[in-house]
C-alpha cells in the first residue's frame, strides 16, 4: 500500500518547513513546526486556489 501523503520538500532543524502533497488530489500543504507547536494549511496560490501537482512517479 502506497502512502497517500509524501513529503516533496523540508527546510530547517529545530525549526522547520514542509511541503507535503496529497497523492490522491494532488493538493500541496505546507507544515511548519518550532518545538512543540506546529501548523498545516493548504498552499495557495496567488489567486486563493490550492497549488496541485500533477500526478507523476515521485508522487
Amino acid at each position: 500500500m502506497e502512502k497517500r501523503f509524501v513529503k516533496i520538500d523540508s527546510e530547517g532543524a529545530l525549526s522547520f518547513n514542509e511541503i507535503w502533497v496529497d497523492r490522491e488530489t494532488g493538493v500541496n500543504y505546507f507544515f511548519h513546526a518550532s518545538g512543540h507547536a506546529g501548523g498545516l494549511t493548504p498552499l495557495l496560490n496567488a489567486d486563493g486556489t490550492p497549488v496541485v501537482t500533477p500526478p507523476g512517479p515521485e508522487n
